[in-house]
């Protein structure tokens, strides 16, 4: 099929990689969001998905909006069969969605109906999901409510974060999305409704969902700790200032601690819960680069009964 992919970030790439290699279809372009600015000149930069179609020399489509006139247009021209979403970050008008004579197929990181929305990595780790998986739907007009062509299954690990979690649902989907595209080529797959029961939403994180409740159980402190790593990171305060959290452990055997109250050993750092303590690993003080918490501690001087969050 001729192919007009739609992604941004690192995790999308994968999935473009599985389609220019597939030997039965064609990468005709790739939409992806206008360049950004990045790093410490904000210099603007190219997407990660627009580099990797640049460096393969795809065509490469950065409307500011996809129901820009010129953008629809330059899309009817390429005439694509179909089109393979991967975390664009835009809404598709019906304009665009009526394009593609098999319409755009998305590649979600959750088993739908579970987890629509733009955050279903960090949802699933911080409800403490023990099984989620990806999903190739194809568009309509609501929220990730379209019937599902494929899934597959991925064991959540005691220890993920939403980063090392999406790397992995990044390119075990890369493969189901590419199996996707040949199975509706030949004929051979068909999209079947999302069930009505189990949907559960996923909206973007705010900043004000990464904050630690220190009076929450450990199981949950980690889990938001986990699920808000890399971003837009786990924090509390200390001092009055913000601190983020990088990085705990649980320690069930380390009790008596009220929650927030900070314990400083030789090379360990804890942190009081609702239940039993956490270990801080690492942590990110305003304005610096993330450092081991025992040397974070030291660096303070941590005085007894000091506590997180005030």
């Amino acid at each position: 099929m001729r192919l007009v992919f739609a992604g941004t970030p690192e995790v999308a790439v994968p999935a473009l990689d599985a389609l220019i290699a597939s030997e039965r279809h064609e990468v005709a372009a790739v939409v992806t969001r206008p360049d950004a600015p990045a790093g410490r000149g904000r210099r603007l930069v190219a997407s990660p998905v627009a580099q990797r179609a640049e460096e393969a020399g795809i065509e490469v489509l950065k409307p500011a909006r996809p129901r820009e006139e010129d953008f629809l247009a330059r899309l009817r021209e390429i005439a694509p069969d179909c089109c393979p979403v991967v975390a664009y970050g835009a809404l598709l008008p019906k304009a665009a969605l009526d394009v593609p004579a098999r319409g755009w197929v998305n590649l979600h990181f959750s088993l739908l109906p579970a987890w629509r929305g733009a955050a279903p990595v960090q949802h699933a780790i911080m409800a403490g999901d023990e099984v989620t998986g990806a999903s190739t739907f194809l568009i309509e007009e609501g929220l990730d409510s379209g019937p599902v062509y494929g899934v597959v299954t991925e064991e959540v690990r005691p220890t993920d974060t939403s980063g090392d979690l999406l790397t992995r649902l990044a390119f075990a989907g890369a493969g189901l999305l590419a199996a996707t595209m040949d199975g509706i080529e030949d004929g051979t797959l068909r999209a079947a409704p999302q069930p009505a029961d189990g949907v559960s939403l996923a909206p973007k994180i705010t900043v004000e969902d990464a904050r630690v409740e220190w009076a929450a159980p450990a199981l949950r402190v980690d889990r938001v700790v986990r699920g808000c790593s890399p971003a837009p990171g786990a924090w509390t305060l200390f001092r009055g200032e913000r601190l983020k959290l990088r990085q705990t452990a649980l320690a069930p055997g380390r009790t008596g601690l009220a929650p927030g109250e900070l314990a400083v050993g030789k090379n360990t750092v804890h942190a009081g819960t609702g239940s039993h303590a956490v270990e801080l690993l690492w942590v990110q003080p305003q304005g610096r680069k993330p450092m081991a918490a025992a040397d974070w501690a030291r660096g303070v001087r941590i005085a007894p009964g000091e506590r997180l969050g005030d």
